[in-house]
């Protein structure tokens, strides 16, 4: 598959025709791979993307991958969420230009605000490790409660819990602009 025709574009009303999609495959890869991933409701992604607050990825009409972004903390840190590509899209860097996206578009609604990520995969972490992300501790996070209440649809979140949100199973990884001044903020 040639990842050209595949359109990574910032997401807008027109595309709640894609969310029960998105939702259906974000169910199966956690199937798949056996590990957490906060469940969303139909009305939270559809709010992501009327907000301009999400990057879907098009192959014609055919969808082939979603992530949104969010503020926290009084728009002190956003969080990249819900990266997802369609098994048929898998294997081609999909996943790559959608992370530089939402990470492009995180960089330019909140420039100063700190982005962060907490996975349980080994690709998102190379992802986030490229981009200048590095891991921390869960208390460098931010400390919103709404942020928080987002894992209780987890599977791992009684561990979250357990362990006073000190850690869990997902890495933890933060980017600071401040640490990032040479850092070029490019339109994708």
């Amino acid at each position: 598959m040639d990842t050209k025709q595949i359109d990574v574009m910032v997401a807008d009303a027109s595309h709640e025709v894609y969310v029960d999609t998105i939702l259906d495959t974000i169910r199966e890869a956690a199937k798949v791979r056996g590990t957490g991933i906060a469940e969303r409701t139909h009305e939270y992604v559809a709010t992501k993307m009327k907000e301009g607050k999400a990057i879907i990825a098009l192959c014609g009409n055919d969808f082939a991958g979603f992530t949104y972004i969010e503020s926290w903390g009084n728009k002190q840190y956003v969080a990249t969420s819900g990266l997802i590509v369609h098994p048929k899209y898998r294997g081609c860097g999909l996943a790559k230009r959608i992370k530089h996206a939402s990470f492009t578009l995180a960089r330019l609604r909140w420039p100063k605000a700190k982005i962060f990520s907490l996975t349980s995969g080994a690709a998102v972490m190379k992802m986030n490790t490229e981009l200048g992300y590095v891991p921390v501790t869960f208390n460098e996070l931010t400390d919103d409660e709404a942020f928080w209440k987002g894992c209780e649809g987890c599977i791992n979140h009684e561990i979250l819990v357990a362990k006073k949100r000190k850690f869990c199973i997902c890495t933890a990884m933060l980017y600071d602009p401040a640490l990032h001044t040479d850092d070029k903020i490019n339109n994708f």
